[in-house]
């Protein structure tokens, strides 16, 4: 699997790190589509296969809440 991947469950323009070490998986969502930077606004330990609904809903919150701050 690749290393990063677009989460468009989250928003337009999210992306997905996978992180993996002997501890544990883990996972970081990041922003891209700002001009000049990379938002990194959610980050996780990865427990199952799937991402569970309620980091994705976190993860969505927290977007929100930093892009309507730069508004």
């Amino acid at each position: 699997m690749p290393l990063s991947r677009p989460m468009p469950s989250v928003a337009r323009g999210v992306e997905e790190l996978r992180i993996k070490d002997q501890s544990g998986a883990y996972r970081v969502f990041y922003y891209t589509r700002l001009a000049d930077s990379v938002l990194i606004f959610h980050a996780f330990r990865k427990k199952t296969r799937k991402t569970p609904p309620h980091e994705v809903a976190l993860a969505l919150k927290r977007l929100k809440e930093i892009l309507d701050e730069e508004s």
